[in-house]
């Protein structure tokens, strides 16, 4: 029997790389149109947004398949040889650093019938050799070996059957991103202003960041897009999600969504991201609770380190699913703080369910005792699953997918309320002197930081490049 999705053909997407054979279903074009209307008139959210597998299978599409993702940091992978399985999206790749030196991201699916290469996690080789047929290629992609070759494949090229690459690859301050698109911005054009605030979090330690550790992983039946937004950045949820590890000490209650925090800045509108700061003490040299022998700020303009040195917290997310927290912190509510940076990387795998990565980073230059410190602070709050915050998210993310996925909100067109900041609403107002790119405002009390992902996630879908163009009483 033909359902009313039947009823009308299927929009074809061919925006840039998105291919002309891909066709998202009308439904999902539905979605998407009332999204972006209720985003721009009324500050409201279907809620099928969070678990729909039609808009799901857009995502990977116009989203995972169009935009620049997040691969890794140049640290995991020092040596020629070393290696990481990634995804893009749901595709899976092969982060190596070949012998030659260079970085690159290959396709992990052999040329030959095509199976997957990788077995390990991470390691270090000189080949990759496919467990079907035995065909090998060098760390570099170059097709090295094939068995019986001058019985089987006489007139092969080996040059023309060596593993694919990703179109576009960059390699941004130590951090490696990818994206599947040919014709695609450069990644300093796609990431525009917010590259302000993003070179801080790269730069502000001594001899760089670098990685601590692997990065830690866990699957949540969460829609990657609640992880998104929540660091994009929600500071109204702290007071009431971690009111747990606020009470015993594990945080400051300045920190919360309180009426009245006049060091607090929530900066929207600024191309790729937006971001929240605690300038909880803007008269010292804070810099994210890193002892001043591990802090540099000398590539850092006047104004990139005044904000710097006044910080004790920061969130940002840079879409589409790459976010991080820099941030002063403790493992013991009677030990002192310690600083920071974790990435946090929201990797879809199907709707409502998702894969949680998380990447400590400290100073390059930093102490080993100090690294140390820093990975078990970080863990203990907010970069591995078993954290005192960061398991509070995980505990309510998953009533969100849950109830996106019901009937009830479907025959009910059920919409959330993202209006907090909009005129009539709270209190927040524009800071006209704010220092940095983008809208920063004077209040956490908003939510145009996450009207920003969410208006991003709708150009993107559309078919457009992000970036935030919506006037000022629309934000």
């Amino acid at each position: 029997m033909a359902t009313e999705e039947d009823a009308s053909p299927p929009e074809t997407c061919d925006g840039p790389g998105a291919g002309p054979e891909y066709e998202m279903s009308d439904r999902a074009r539905r979605i998407v149109e009332e999204q972006g209307r209720s985003l721009r008139e009324e500050g409201m959210l279907p809620s099928k947004v969070f678990n729909d597998d039609g808009i799901f299978e857009a995502e990977l599409r116009q989203i995972f398949g169009r935009h620049w993702v997040f691969v890794g940091h140049e640290s995991e992978i020092p040596e020629p040889g070393d290696y990481a399985q990634r995804r893009i999206g749901r595709d899976p790749f092969i982060f190596v650093r070949g012998e030659d030196g260079e970085v690159r991201v290959l396709f992990d699916s052999c040329s030959h019938h095509g199976s997957k290469l990788c077995r390990a996690e991470q390691g270090n080789t000189s080949h990759f050799r496919c467990p079907y047929h035995g065909w090998t290629f060098k760390n570099t992609g170059d097709l090295a070996g094939v068995p019986l070759k001058h019985q089987a494949f006489k007139g092969l090229d080996p040059e023309e059957w060596g593993l694919h690459e990703a179109p576009r690859v960059t390699n941004y301050k130590g951090m490696v991103f990818a994206c599947l698109r040919e014709d695609a911005p450069d990644f300093e054009e796609y990431l525009g202003d917010f590259a302000w605030y993003l070179d801080i979090q790269l730069e502000i330690g001594k001899g760089g960041m670098e990685v601590v550790g692997e990065p830690k992983r866990w699957i949540a039946d969460s829609d990657w897009k609640s992880g998104a937004d929540n660091f994009a950045a929600d500071s109204y949820h702290t007071g009431v999600t971690h009111r747990s590890a606020l009470d015993v000490g594990f945080g400051a209650e300045e920190i919360s969504g309180t009426a009245g925090q006049e060091t607090h800045r929530h900066v929207t509108h600024v191309d790729a991201g937006s971001t929240s700061l605690r300038l909880l003490h803007p008269d010292d040299e804070i810099y994210y609770g890193y002892p001043n022998e591990f802090v540099d700020t000398s590539s850092l303009s006047e104004d990139q380190r005044r904000m710097a040195a006044a910080c004790g917290a920061e969130t940002g997310t840079i879409f589409p699913n790459l976010s991080f927290i820099h941030v002063a912190a403790t493992d013991d509510p009677d030990d002192d703080l310690a600083g920071y940076l974790a990435f946090r990387q929201w990797q879809p795998l199907e709707a409502g369910k998702m894969q949680a990565w998380s990447w400590i980073l400290a100073p390059a230059d930093a102490s080993d005792e100090y690294k140390q410190r820093a990975h078990d602070v970080g863990m203990a709050t907010f970069a591995g699953p078993s954290g005192n915050f960061e398991q509070d998210d995980m505990a309510v993310w998953d009533g969100v997918s849950e109830a996106a996925g019901s009937v009830y909100a479907e025959r009910h067109e059920f919409k959330l309320n993202y209006q907090m900041g909009r005129p009539g609403m709270s209190e927040a107002e524009i800071d006209e002197d704010w220092y940095g790119p983008g809208l920063g405002w004077d209040d956490n009390l908003e939510e145009g930081t996450l009207r920003t992902f969410h208006g991003n996630w709708n150009k993107a879908m559309s078919g457009e490049e992000v970036g935030m163009s919506y006037p000022e009483d629309h934000i």
